[in-house]
């Protein structure tokens, strides 16, 4: 079953790349095509452009008509509508390239949900593979005893002579045996003060009974006090959370977005913890995990709950280190946004950090860059 699984995985692992691989040819067209469409629009400008210019010196170009082939109107509204029909059927093809690249997308997310199975079923057989293997070590560890036992056994009966009868089985004469070698053992080496020391002994439980009785009293008092105190944490972090849930819930809907942010395992607070939801594109808020959501969606999520805690944080210093690395160009302007809105009604100072094209310039931001020139870090201050 082992070696089935194994070669279903490298099946769909194969599969997975191959997909991966599409993905990564219909994404090149996409840009091919959208490159396409953006040569043509700038054509398509052009040549609105030159229209417009020559209806005024259309007089001038109907007398020298062999001199202005070019700028004439009627070629100039061909090459216009030639423009418009390549936009036309490059968008069309893009339409296409979409459609078969979230295909693709959809297939590669499959993929992946039936490779990570096959890997928990992998490693489950694996498991109950080293299980069984050290059971069978581990009998066959007993056998060898028993054997070697048996062995003794028979030695020690071929040397005892010929078998008397019994009413009793061996085993129950052994056992007998057994038992009353441990009563004679005990009552080899009785001491003169053994009564004293048992007086002394009981002595001792009492005590010892008295401390164990006070030691549960004392159990019962602290555990009411956990409970009182346990209680008072609850409050608090559940007064918390509404009011850091009620800011993450208005900043997901300016990403037209829903969540909710909540105490989960409240009655423990050892495995208390806290569970954050969201839901994209209309869907139900569903647990922020790092198989249900998206790169960006999960980004986006989490610097909103980040946002939403800000102005319960205390610390004057704060840094944020490459938020936007998965984000649209959509949810990344929301988002620097909000945090340029933030940071104007706070007393701490930031540093943002960034890969990506800064979105944002205003008074009281200081944008710093560090660029790799010849194998050197060189820094500069944009005024």
């Amino acid at each position: 079953e082992m070696k089935t699984v194994k070669a279903h995985l490298d099946s769909q692992q194969s599969q997975q790349q191959m997909l991966k691989a599409e993905v990564k040819v219909a994404f090149s067209e996409r840009l091919n095509f959208e490159r396409e469409i953006a040569e043509n629009e700038v054509t398509l400008s052009l040549c609105e452009q030159l229209l417009t210019e020559t209806s005024f010196l259309e007089s001038a170009i109907q007398k020298n008509a062999s001199q202005f082939k070019l700028m004439r109107s009627e070629n100039l509204r061909a090459m216009l509508e030639s423009a418009r029909q390549r936009i036309a059927k490059v968008n069309e093809r893009l339409k296409e390239n979409q459609a078969r690249l979230q295909n693709l997308e959809e297939a590669v997310g499959k993929i992946t949900e039936e490779i990570l199975d096959n890997r928990v079923q992998l490693a489950l057989l694996q498991y109950r593979r080293e299980n069984a293997l050290a059971n069978l070590e581990r009998i066959d560890a007993a056998l060898k005893e028993a054997k070697s036992h048996l062995n003794d056994v028979i030695i020690k009966a071929e040397q005892t002579g010929t078998r008397i009868a019994v009413l009793k089985s061996v085993a129950e004469i052994q056992d007998e045996i057994r038992v009353t070698d441990g009563h004679l053992a005990a009552l080899a080496d009785i001491s003169e003060d053994i009564e004293r020391m048992y007086e002394s002994y009981s002595k001792l439980y009492l005590e010892l009974k008295e401390k164990a009785q006070l030691v549960a009293e004392n159990r019962e008092k602290t555990l009411e006090e956990v409970k009182v105190r346990m209680d008072a944490w609850r409050n608090v972090m559940q007064s918390l959370l509404d009011r850091v849930n009620l800011e993450y819930q208005k900043i997901m809907s300016q990403a037209l977005a829903t969540g909710e942010v909540r105490l989960a395992n409240g009655h423990d607070i050892e495995t208390a913890g806290l569970e954050i939801l969201v839901g994209f594109k209309g869907g139900k808020p569903v647990p922020l995990d790092s198989y249900t959501q998206s790169g960006g969606e999960r980004t986006t999520a989490t610097m909103s709950f980040l946002l939403a805690l800000q102005q319960h944080v205390r610390s004057p210093f704060r840094a944020v280190d490459e938020y936007d690395i998965h984000m649209d160009p959509k949810n990344r302007e929301l988002i620097a946004r909000m945090l340029l809105a933030l940071i104007q009604d706070a007393l701490a100072q930031y540093i943002v950090i960034t890969p990506s094209q800064i979105t944002f310039a205003q008074e009281g931001v200081n944008i710093i860059t560090v660029q790799n020139v010849e194998g050197k870090s060189v820094v500069r201050e944009v005024a």
